[in-house]
């Protein structure tokens, strides 16, 4: 039996195969935030759209802005902010459960699309504001949570709940004229 025709089709189908799965995965890769494991913001976006086509009666979009996570970083050190930005995700992470995705947008900015979230909210801000220990001494956390229902707007859309959820959390940042805890 001649081998070579077979070879000649499989060698160039397994060279395409084995570059597809490097390219998936360098992809996957650059849609997670290394640090935390979260979404980036193209990872993010392309849920979110997802869900808000889908749902867009339940769905609920989030900003969240660690307070003073300088103060932590110069006070502590590099590592410890670390710490606190892997806290926050995987709390994060947790309180979405199946019905949501969290992502690390940069810095101390993460992003939530949620769904059926109204009643989850006050939960979320205390388990936000849990001391994350480090060193054997726990470090004060605080976030800022903005919201957005996405089903008070005109028009659904993905832009318009970030910059709603953006105007609310800095509603809620502390020394703010307006500020206020959920």
């Amino acid at each position: 039996m001649d081998l070579a025709p077979i070879l000649a089709a499989g060698v160039p189908l397994a060279g395409w195969t084995g570059h597809s799965l490097w390219l998936h995965q360098k992809l996957t890769t650059a849609r997670r935030d290394p640090l935390t494991g979260l979404h980036t913001r193209d990872g993010f976006t392309t849920r979110a759209e997802h869900l808000i086509r889908t749902h867009p009666d339940r769905v609920t979009v989030l900003l969240i802005d660690l307070d003073d996570f300088k103060t932590t970083n110069d006070t502590h050190g590099h590592a410890a902010g670390d710490t606190v930005l892997a806290a926050t995700a995987e709390r994060l992470h947790i309180w979405c459960g199946r019905n949501g995705t969290p992502a690390r947008l940069g810095g101390d900015e993460f992003a939530v699309v949620v769904l059926d979230a109204a009643d989850r909210l006050e939960a979320l801000s205390t388990t936000l504001g849990e001391p994350v220990p480090y060193l054997g001494q726990p470090l004060p956390v605080g976030a800022s949570v903005g919201v957005c229902h996405l089903a008070a707007l005109p028009v659904p859309s993905l832009t318009d709940a970030l910059t709603a959820a953006d105007r609310d959390m800095y509603a809620h940042k502390p020394g703010s004229r307006t500020s206020r805890r959920r």
